[in-house]
């Protein structure tokens, strides 16, 4: 129940004071569906607008595909210089393309390009194929990572984003993934290039992103436009080692999506900054153990040393609060829960850590009793 209210508390806290915040610095109203602000290096929501909402999300899609294509080129399953002969399937995929024709080779780096730049959904399809075999086992790939980074309100039907009945996901998951995406520096290059040309000069491609143009530390990120999902954007940039993601849902218009996200970043990094939690060693106090081959257990806080999100000027207000169980019997484990260390701002958490065991603790019996007992006489 403890837990339960500091989530609620600080979740309310950032809602208002961010709603307050973006209100005050000029936040233009926005038809979205739904919005997200989230520190990608902690997973903290900064600022949040129904991003738990199910929604289709078009070609934001390709957030996932292009993970897996990275996670591909990372295990060595799919290089950057080997050709890719297109398929019928992909050739006749609707929506953006570059004009794929059954037959065709381009290289990974060619499609992924054509992908990441012009958000084409005949290249994105090919090289799902190159992965999998098919779109159908490459979508399969695509909602069990998803189960993995737990993406739980998002479900995959295509590579592409085209709309369909049951696809969908939410401006936190799309969060989740863009963060992960971002990760990959492989990517890194196309995310940020503004026009290209494939086939000798005689395609040109258009980054729909226009934020790469202006926005200082932009990363990179991918829109998506279709009927049933509106214009949609999810972007992710980097300043002074805190990295935020934008993420907005079902805008009415193509520019709208763009002034949204850039106001989302501007308010994030203009009111947060990172901060190292600090750690009283001596609050972590031995736990006692009965029933083990040693009488007490030194505890020790899992996740020291991460950093979380707070707003600037407020180190001074930062509190910290230790709990532990009263005591443990053995066996205990190394990493065994002993307690929880939780930081707060204002009643708000911005960080919490499990306390756990140091070593392992067996549990005692007669035969180790016996060799305490004979260690016990020789040192006599």
């Amino acid at each position: 129940m403890k837990r339960f209210l500091c989530v609620i508390l600080s979740a309310l806290t950032l809602f208002f004071t961010g709603s307050a915040a973006l209100a005050e610095s000029g936040n233009p109203a926005s038809s979205g569906k739904a919005e997200i602000l989230f520190e990608a290096n902690t997973g903290q929501v900064l600022y949040s607008k129904n991003s738990d909402e199910k929604l289709a999300i078009a070609s934001v899609t390709k957030t996932m595909s292009l993970l897996l294509f990275a996670e591909a080129i990372d295990k060595g399953k799919l290089t950057l210089e080997e050709k890719v002969k297109v398929s019928g399937e992909a050739a006749k995929t609707e929506g953006s393309t570059i004009w794929l024709t059954a037959g065709e080779e381009m290289t990974v780096a060619e499609l992924l390009e054509a992908v990441i730049v012009n958000s084409a959904n005949d290249a994105c399809v090919a090289l799902a194929e190159r992965v999998s075999g098919s779109e159908a086992v490459f979508v399969k790939l695509m909602n069990k990572r998803a189960k993995e980074l737990k993406m739980n309100s998002t479900r995959y039907k295509n590579c592409t984003g085209l709309d369909v009945d049951g696809h969908y996901s939410t401006a936190h998951d799309i969060a989740i993934v863009t963060a992960e995406l971002m990760k990959h520096e492989v990517l890194r290059g196309w995310f940020l290039t503004w026009v290209d040309y494939l086939r000798g000069g005689e395609t040109q491609l258009v980054n729909t992103n226009k934020m790469i143009r202006y926005y200082n530390g932009i990363l990179g990120g991918k829109t998506g436009t279709t009927d049933a999902a509106g214009c949609c954007l999810t972007v992710c940039a980097e300043r002074n080692n805190m990295r935020l993601v934008a993420v907005t849902l079902g805008c009415a218009e193509d520019s709208e999506r763009f002034d949204v996200c850039e106001n989302l970043l501007d308010y994030g990094f203009g009111s947060f900054e990172l901060f190292s939690p600090e750690i009283n060693f001596n609050n972590l106090k031995p736990i006692k153990v009965t029933r083990g081959t040693l009488p007490e257990t030194t505890p020790i806080i899992k996740h020291q040393g991460e950093e979380c999100v707070i707003k600037k000027g407020r180190a001074k207000d930062v509190k910290y609060e230790y709990t532990f169980v009263e005591q443990l019997e053995a066996p205990v484990e190394k990493g065994q829960f002993v307690g929880e260390y939780l930081v707060t701002v204002d009643g708000a958490e911005v960080f919490r850590s499990d306390i756990v065991a140091k070593d392992d603790i067996p549990r005692m019996n007669f035969w180790l009793c016996f060799v305490e007992l004979l260690r016990a006489m020789v040192s006599m």
